[in-house]
């Protein structure tokens, strides 16, 4: 497993993105103890883009990738003061497209984290 393509996306069209986060969800598979994943390594423009949405935090989500892999999903957030809740807020366009769909520019979270291990 070579490191050196990594990473690979860093915007996750939204829609692909809630898939990803329930598979998460609902995963029931217990981890071996020996491959759980206990870290993440993030790609820092992954970082760089969230944060330029100039939001007052930034969520992370858990999610499993198309690769079967837990990863983190980054999404901004402004506080709504009329709720007190934190609202999401998403970047702009897509630079990750399934093989045979071509997917217009559409809200994006952040990826491109990389479970360790094996990463």
């Amino acid at each position: 497993m070579s490191e050196e393509a990594f990473p690979e996306a860093v915007q996750i069209p939204l829609s692909l993105a809630k898939e990803w986060e329930k598979r998460y969800q609902e995963n029931t598979t217990p981890e071996d103890p020996k491959t759980k994943v206990k870290s993440f390594l993030i790609p820092r423009e992954s970082l760089e883009k969230v944060l330029k949405l100039e939001t007052e935090v930034v969520r992370a989500c858990l999610a499993i990738n198309d690769k079967d892999e837990r990863t983190l999903l980054f999404v901004g957030a402004r506080l709504d003061k009329e709720t007190g809740k934190y609202i999401d807020v998403y970047g702009e366009g897509s630079s990750y497209a399934r093989a045979a769909e071509d997917t217009e520019a559409e809200e994006v979270v952040y990826d491109g984290i990389r479970p360790s291990p094996p990463f």
